[in-house]
C-alpha cells in the first residue's frame, strides 16, 4: 500500500496506457462539459458581485463587504482556471500548453479554492463577531483589519498551494510539429514522489479544510444560538436566517470537504495500484485492479466542487439584501458614526452582512431601510 521502492521494478509503460485509457475516459466523456458550464455561470455571476460591491457600497467599505469582495474574486480567479483544464480533457485527452502553464495552472486552481475557503471562514467568523460580541466588534473592528486579514488569507492560500508547483508538471513527447503525441500535465505526483505528495494532500486536507470547516461550524453555531434567543425578530425572520447559515453551512460541507477527502482516497488508491503493478500478468488483470470507485469518487468531486463558486454570489450578495428587513426591528437604534451599523441590539448587527448603507448619513438617528 505504498509507492515502489527505489530500486524495484517498475510498472511496464502497457500496463500504465491501459489504466490510463480506463481512468480518461471519465474526464473525456464527463467532466469537460461540467467545467464548461461552471465556468460560464462563475465568471457571470462573479463579475455582477464585484460590480454590485464596487458601485452600491458605501466607501470604506464594512469588513463584510471586503471579505465578501475578496470571495467573488477569489471565485473569479478560479473559475479562470478551468477553461484550460476542460480543453485538456476535451478527447483526445492531452496538454497543449506547455510547462509552465501546466504548473500555474495546478497553482492557481487550489490558491484560489483555498481563498475561497479562507474568506467563507472570515465572513462566518466576522458574523460570530456581530452577534456574539457586539460591543467589541463595534469599538475594535475598522475596515483596516479587514484588509489586512484579507492579504494574510491570500498569502495563507497562496503557501498552501506553493508545493504544487513543484509536484505538477508535464509527462510525455512534447514538440510543436507531433501535437498528437501524448502528454499529460500531472495533477498529483510521479510515482516517486507519489508519498510525498500523499502527506501534502493529508495536511492540505486538515489545515486547509478540516480546521475552517470547524472555525465556520462554530461560528455558525453560536449565531444560530443568539438568533434563536433574540426576543426583537419574528420566526419569519429567525427562518430567513437559520436558511441562510444552513445552506452555507450544507454548501461547504457537501463541495470543498468530499473533494479534500476524496483526493486523499485517489492517491492511496493509485499508491496501492502502482505496488501491485509490476506483477500484474497481462492488460486484463491491470485494468482489474484499478479502484474505479476512488476513482470516480474524486472525478465527479472535481466536477460538484466548482459549482459552490457559482453558488456563492448568490449566497454572499443576492440573498443578504432580503435580511434587511432585521434590521428595520430596531426604530430607536442610534447608528455608529463610523460603521453604520446600530449600536442597540446586537442581533441586528450581523443579518445584513454584504450591504452597508447607501443613503444614510452618519448624523441621522434613524435606521438603514
Amino acid at each position: 500500500q505504498h509507492p515502489v521502492p527505489t530500486g524495484a521494478p517498475l510498472c511496464p509503460d502497457n500496463f500504465s496506457a491501459a489504466a490510463e485509457q480506463v481512468l480518461n475516459s471519465v474526464q473525456e466523456n464527463f467532466l469537460w462539459p461540467v467545467l464548461v458550464a461552471e465556468f460560464l455561470v462563475a465568471m457571470t455571476g462573479n463579475s455582477l458581485a464585484l460590480y454590485r460591491f464596487s458601485t452600491q457600497e458605501q466607501r470604506p467599505w464594512h469588513p463584510a463587504v471586503v471579505f465578501s469582495a475578496q470571495l467573488a474574486i477569489s471565485d473569479l480567479l478560479h473559475a479562470l482556471t478551468l477553461p484550460p483544464l476542460a480543453a485538456y480533457f476535451y478527447p483526445p485527452k492531452r496538454w497543449q500548453y506547455g510547462e509552465a502553464a501546466c504548473r500555474l495552472e495546478r497553482f492557481l486552481f487550489i490558491c484560489n479554492m483555498q481563498g475561497s475557503i479562507i474568506f467563507i471562514t472570515c465572513i462566518s467568523l466576522n458574523r460570530y463577531l456581530g452577534v456574539v460580541h457586539p460591543f467589541f466588534t463595534r469599538s475594535h473592528l475598522r475596515p483596516k483589519h479587514a484588509w489586512a486579514v484579507s492579504a494574510a488569507g491570500w498569502a495563507l492560500a497562496a503557501l498552501l498551494a506553493a508545493p504544487t508547483l513543484s509536484f505538477s508538471h508535464i509527462k510525455g513527447n512534447y514538440t510543436k510539429d507531433r501535437l498528437e503525441d501524448y502528454v499529460k500535465c500531472l495533477g498529483t505526483a510521479e510515482i516517486n514522489r507519489l508519498e510525498s505528495y500523499r502527506v501534502y494532500s493529508l495536511v492540505l486536507a486538515s489545515l486547509g479544510c478540516g480546521l475552517p470547516l470547524l472555525l465556520t461550524l462554530a461560528a455558525y453555531s453560536a449565531l444560530g444560538r443568539a438568533v434563536l434567543h433574540s426576543h426583537s425578530m419574528k420566526a419569519s425572520e429567525k427562518l430567513q436566517v437559520a436558511v441562510l447559515v444552513a445552506s452555507g453551512v450544507a454548501l461547504y460541507a457537501s463541495s470543498y470537504a468530499p473533494y479534500h477527502v476524496m483526493r486523499v482516497l485517489n492517491v492511496y488508491a493509485r499508491q496501492r495500484w502502482n505496488a501491485q503493478c509490476p506483477n500484474f500478468a497481462n492488460e486484463a488483470q491491470a485494468k482489474a485492479a484499478l479502484d474505479q470507485r476512488a476513482y470516480m469518487g474524486y472525478q465527479v468531486m472535481r466536477g460538484l466542487m466548482p459549482l459552490a463558486i457559482c453558488i456563492h454570489p448568490l449566497l454572499y450578495m443576492a440573498v443578504v439584501p432580503s435580511l434587511g428587513c432585521c434590521c428595520q426591528r430596531c426604530p430607536g437604534c442610534k447608528e455608529d458614526r463610523e460603521s453604520g451599523v446600530p449600536e442597540s441590539l446586537s442581533q441586528a448587527l450581523p443579518l445584513d452582512v454584504t450591504a452597508t448603507p447607501k443613503t444614510s448619513e452618519p448624523w441621522s438617528s434613524e435606521p438603514t431601510r
